[in-house]
């Protein structure tokens, strides 16, 4: 009998995890080895450590170590946001009419606004560590470069952000939070790399897509000397960074005694859905427990529910390592009316390799459809959410009234990655009744896959 459970189920400080989960430790089927591209076998931390921090390389090697201490500074700063609120969604319950409990995990209570700032920190950490300058990113909805600036304040590091050029104009006020901390922010695909001149040469007037931005962010990592390029979504690092979320929730889970169902996550490269599932996953890769687990993404780019598992380069131009995951192909750019984030070709090769085990499964929706979740959940549960966190809370809401049917009492659990207060071009196309639907067709999806680079083996 669980106890009586309150709106919020807050942790104590001394109970915030001190270590991160890397969850290829029990995974039985690895991931594939990243590629390098220049010799198509896998890459060696000696290898990866021009473009990213040495630890950071190691990290994003690594299969067999379970757990990584979580360095004295960066659990600090965790301290200011974190333990984050898991939220008993009462007043949605009422709302839905569903004997099904809705729980979310709120990751939004930061300057930043999201969750990214969970490996932001990490990574600023470690290149402080190095002694280096600074570093370069890209972000699509804005988030992590938001996240990643505010670390680079703290640590003092110059930060230089290639924003999706659509993002860059939809998103104006997210582009003044990074500069407001320092950071440099330049729409992308520029001309200011040799990678974007040629994007835009071979795509004029392209909106951009992050698989451009890190094209340009890492050109520009290499070609700065006390640089290096780190990375908001899809790495194995990241993923590891994130399990704070995760792990946080089952904490918190288990001190009521409640046990999840259904572990719901919105879907883009992985870091947010990584980040939260991969203590469940892990539960189940070792018989301990079995969870239904679902990746929610857009229909406008549907890298697990239509794309092809298979190596690809992880940018649009084609420098950076290869690797196995589920892909669209490098060069597929998402529409221009798709808002918000998730815009990535590809998925994390852990976040890969568990669908393509079984581990977990996938769905695709449409953004009206999201938008209008998105609106029932903020008129109830008084925040407004991120387009991005909004695909979960979509599908939240369809299994929660698939229980009303049933009658079924399941407890499902689902992140809040972050606030949409940023988010209001699209809030406004969709009150406006201008925000349309689009789904890529089959002929424009495969020929971006006709591309895909030939790997043996």
């Amino acid at each position: 009998m669980n106890k009586e459970i309150p709106y919020k189920i807050y942790l104590e400080e001394n109970e915030m995890p001190k270590q991160w989960y890397n969850v290829r430790a029990d995974m039985k089927n690895k991931p594939a080895p990243i590629l390098n591209p220049a010799t198509m076998k896998p890459i060696t931390v000696e290898e990866l450590s021009p473009i990213f921090c040495e630890e950071l390389a190691k990290q994003e090697l690594d299969e067999t170590t379970p757990y990584f201490d979580i360095p004295k500074e960066i659990l600090d700063f965790y301290r200011m946001y974190r333990p984050s609120p898991l939220t008993r969604a009462y007043c949605l319950e009422k709302k839905l009419d569903t004997p099904a409990h809705i729980y979310y995990k709120f990751e939004g209570n930061n300057t930043s606004g999201s969750h990214k700032l969970n490996s932001a920190i990490a990574q600023a950490y470690y290149a402080k560590q190095q002694g280096l300058k600074g570093v370069t990113t890209e972000t699509g909805a804005g988030q992590w470069g938001t996240a990643l600036s505010m670390a680079c304040s703290y640590f003092d590091l110059d930060c230089q952000v290639y924003m999706v050029k659509v993002s860059y104009e939809q998103k104006p006020f997210r582009r003044e939070v990074m500069r407001t901390y320092g950071a440099k922010v330049t729409p992308s695909p520029s001309m200011n790399t040799s990678v974007g001149r040629k994007i835009n040469e071979e795509f004029p007037g392209t909106t951009g897509s992050l698989g451009c931005a890190i094209s340009e962010a890492v050109e520009a990592a290499t070609a700065q000397e006390g640089y290096r390029y780190v990375l908001g979504s899809v790495l194995s690092q990241v993923l590891l960074h994130q399990t704070i979320i995760g792990l946080e929730t089952k904490t918190a889970l288990d001190k009521y005694g409640i046990k999840a169902d259904m572990i719901i996550g919105c879907a883009g490269g992985g870091s947010n859905l990584g980040g939260l599932i991969s203590p469940f996953a892990g539960e189940m890769l070792r018989g301990e427990a079995e969870y239904d687990i679902i990746a929610v993404e857009p229909a406008s780019c549907p890298s697990l529910t239509r794309g092809r598992y298979a190596y690809d380069f992880c940018d649009t131009g084609k420098i950076c390592p290869l690797a196995k995951m589920y892909t669209l192909g490098s060069s597929f750019i998402p529409s221009a009316n798709h808002a918000g984030g998730l815009r990535y070709h590809g998925m994390s090769s852990i976040v890969s390799q568990l669908y393509d085990d079984g581990i977990i499964s996938a769905r695709s929706v449409e953004q009206t459809d999201v938008f209008k979740a998105a609106q029932t959940f903020a008129k109830v549960e008084g925040i407004l959410p991120a387009p991005e966190s909004s695909h979960a809370i979509k599908v939240a809401i369809d299994e929660a009234l698939k229980c009303k049917e049933t009658g079924e009492e399941k407890n499902i659990v689902f992140g809040l990655t972050g606030t949409g207060y940023f988010d209001m071009v699209a809030y406004q196309k969709f009150n406006d009744g201008e925000m349309s639907d689009y789904i890529p067709t089959d002929e424009e999806i495969s020929k971006s896959l006709a591309a895909l680079p030939k790997v043996e083996g």
